[in-house]
């Protein structure tokens, strides 16, 4: 059964599954073993700027910067050709894409999404934005050096 499959039966089914994948604050991105979006919650669309209809179905390559696909994509052939993803519980944190071009700062863990006969079908991934937490924290550390050149004796003007 594929996400997009598992999903609509959930729905259909009234499954409490389709009802958190909607409610969660945080994005939840489902994405097919050739790379394509096959669920994008609401959250989704508020993070990245793009609606269900305009990520469906599209490849990943939406929300990932150029400069990152090559690795994006070696990692993702890999884990679908094995079945076995490196990160686990791991929580990741790289940079992505919005519509409207600015860059964000996401945060994500990743699970492989099985059929019954446990053959993988996809990658799910629980995404938040960090963005102006990591921009807090660059503030910060760039404040935190500047007091500390000022407070050097030896870095202060004669």
């Amino acid at each position: 059964m594929s996400p997009v499959t598992g999903l609509a039966q959930a729905e259909r089914n009234g499954s409490d599954l389709a009802d958190f994948v909607r409610a969660i604050g945080d994005a939840v991105v489902v994405s097919d073993p050739d790379g394509a979006i096959t669920v994008w919650n609401a959250a989704a669309e508020r993070i990245f700027g793009f609606s269900a209809a305009e990520a469906l179905g599209q490849s990943l390559d939406l929300i990932t910067p150029e400069r990152h696909r090559r690795r994006h994509w070696d990692g993702y052939a890999k884990t679908m050709r094995t079945g076995v993803t490196r990160y686990g519980a791991e929580t990741l944190r790289v940079p992505a894409l919005h519509k409207d071009g600015r860059q964000l700062s996401i945060a994500f863990t990743v699970g492989m999404v099985r059929d019954a006969s446990d053959r993988v079908t996809g990658i799910v991934a629980v995404i938040r934005d960090e963005t102006e937490r990591w921009a807090e924290e660059k503030r910060l550390r760039q404040r935190v050096a500047e007091l500390e050149a000022s407070s050097d004796p030896a870095r202060r003007a004669p």
